[in-house]
This record gives C-alpha cells, structure tokens and sequence, in this order.
C-alpha cells in the first residue's frame, strides 16, 4: 500500500510517499480502506518531534480516519483509545487511562491506503456525508464537546470567548456552544474568517489582529461583565489575555499550547476574581458517540476548508502551518 511516512523529525520536507506492506487484520480487529484522514495540529507536533517523546520511525500520522471496511460499511476510527480495563475506562473516562494511545501519535495513523484497528474502535457512520466530511470531525469535536460539556459545564444563556474560529476545534466549539444555547464570541484574524465564523453561530467576532489586548473588546461586548467560560488552545500568545476576559467566578479551560507551553499569568487577578482553570484532553467513548450522532442528525456538522491527495501531505502541512484556513485539512486517499 501507498503511505505517507515521516522517516525522521523535521519539517514538511521530511514527508514522503513509500510503499508499505499491507496491514494484516489480527484475532478482533478490523482492515480498513482510508478513504479521508483529516490534519491536525498533533500531526505537526509529532512531525517536528516532541521533546521527552519518542516515536519509533518511520512513522505514519493521521488521527481522523474514515474509510470502507471489508463489508462496505462507511467508518471512522476512534482516535484515541485506553487499556478498556482499568478504573477510568471502565467509568467511560479513558482519555484519564495512563495507557491512553492516539492513532498518529502512539500508534500508526491514517496518512496511509489502509490501516487495521481494534473491531471496538470501528464506527459505523450514516452515508450522508462524504469520507471528507466524516474525516473532519472526530478529534475536534470530541475534545471541543469534552472541554465545553464535561469540564467547563457551559449552560444556556451564559457568554463564552472561542479562539481562532478557523481552526478545526474553533469551528466545532462554535457549533456546539450554540446547540447548547450559549451566546458566542469568537476571535480571528481576519473579518473574512469572523464573518464566515457568524455564519456558524458565533454571535459576535473580534479581530485579534486589529485589537492584540481582546480581553477589553469582551468587557466591552459584555457591559463589563466579563466571559462566563473561555475556550483556549493558544497559549502564552493569548493566555494571559483569555484570564483577563473572564468574568468573576468564570471558568476557563484549555487543551492545547499551539503558541508555546509556557505562560505568562498575574496570579493577583485570577485569584482576586476566584476564577477556574480546567485542563482538557480529549474525551470518552460515550462523548465520542454522541457527538457522531449531532452530525448524523444535523445538529453539528464537519468544516473542511480544503482537500489535497495523499502524495501532497507535504503541502497540506504548508497550508495549515500559513493559518490561512477555516476548518480542517483532509487527505482524500
């Protein structure tokens, strides 16, 4: 089979086409043809080499797969999986497992013609939507669903700041602030991206390239009030920032350091507004499947900004590195 294999760390260059042998399906497991894997942000870190982690090379990335199985039925791939056995996954929390793996990062993903995974990791998925479609949605909406449901418990009526509308998880955390009632502001560089942003259900839009200090724009949108809950996956660019725009007693939680992962922070302010911080990480099994189910039925639906074929993955990569996206990158294979 064709796959896209990282031999060693590096940049975009580093990726290339090799043929590989055919994965072969062991006792419960199950061979699917990719047909869509989505980029995301893991895939570069992983790419340039993440420090104190090894990966064994050649390597293959990709962590949102969807693709045909040997019966014909459509598929996405959980992408993470725990031990199934220990107290956390048997609570249905398996992103807390200590064995917690990540197709694309602990194990081979998706950036590949084919690919074997556990039979309890195979999701059949509604044939409404395209493979492409499919693929833009499993990480990020579960992570989005698991840091705004389950960690910050945002409920109806309450005002919540999203970074970066044009990233994969800005757009799905957009959507489904929305379905569960909340008034959305939203951050972008661009009023192309906040007005395709609003087309989401964002309610207000801030240009962060225009105005660096957001946290007064939010006041200012909020009668002085602040944010109930911040949604940030940023770090030290907009950490310090995103505190600021919480209202007293607000909640912020976060999932990722796409700008670093040391940040600045007056303590004075956070402890004086006795606000929260929640650190996320992916989600459940149980979370996984229900936001599948908000796309089947509409509630919630996939942004792919662009496709590129498999032997382009290097450009893809430059794409998503120039920011210049609203939603996700997939590989059509």
């Amino acid at each position: 089979m064709k796959a896209m294999v990282v031999p060693k760390h590096g940049g975009p260059e580093v990726l290339i086409l090799q043929d590989l042998p055919d994965p072969k399906p062991g006792l419960n497991e199950v061979l699917v043809r990719v047909h869509a894997c989505a980029l995301n942000h893991l895939d570069i870190w992983v790419r340039q080499g993440i420090p104190g982690v090894s990966i064994p090379m050649p390597h293959v990335l990709g962590s949102d797969v969807c693709g045909v199985t040997e019966t014909g039925d459509l598929v996405v791939i959980a992408p993470g999986t725990g031990c199934r056995v220990c107290e956390s996954c048997l609570a249905g929390k398996e992103s807390f497992c200590d064995r917690y793996q990540l197709l694309g990062f602990q194990k081979k993903g998706g950036y590949a013609e084919k690919i074997v995974a556990d039979a309890r990791d195979v999701i059949p998925v509604a044939k409404g939507l395209t493979p492409v479609e499919w693929a833009a949605v499993p990480l990020v909406f579960l992570t989005a669903w698991h840091m705004l449901v389950t960690r910050a418990k945002l409920q109806a009526g309450e005002t919540v700041l999203i970074h970066a509308a044009g990233s994969g998880i800005g757009s799905a955390a957009i959507q489904i602030a929305k379905y569960l009632g909340a008034r959305v502001i939203t951050t972008a560089s661009t009023g192309v991206k906040l007005g395709k942003a609003k087309a989401l259900g964002a309610d207000e839009g801030v240009n962060y390239s225009e105005t660096p200090l957001f946290s007064k724009a939010v006041m200012d949108l909020t009668g002085g009030r602040g944010a109930d809950v911040v949604f940030e996956h940023i770090g030290p660019q907009t950490f310090a920032e995103s505190v600021a725009s919480l209202k007293k007693e607000g909640r912020l939680v976060f999932c990722g350091a796409t700008s670093g992962a040391q940040v600045p922070l007056d303590l004075r302010p956070a402890y004086m507004k006795q606000v929260s911080i929640f650190g996320s990480f992916m989600g459940g099994r149980g979370e996984l499947l229900h936001v599948l189910k908000l796309v089947e039925s509409g509630c919630l639906r996939p942004v792919v900004d662009s496709t590129f074929p498999l032997d382009q993955a290097r450009q893809a990569h430059e794409k998503m590195l120039s920011r210049d996206v609203f939603g996700k990158i997939v590989l059509k294979i």
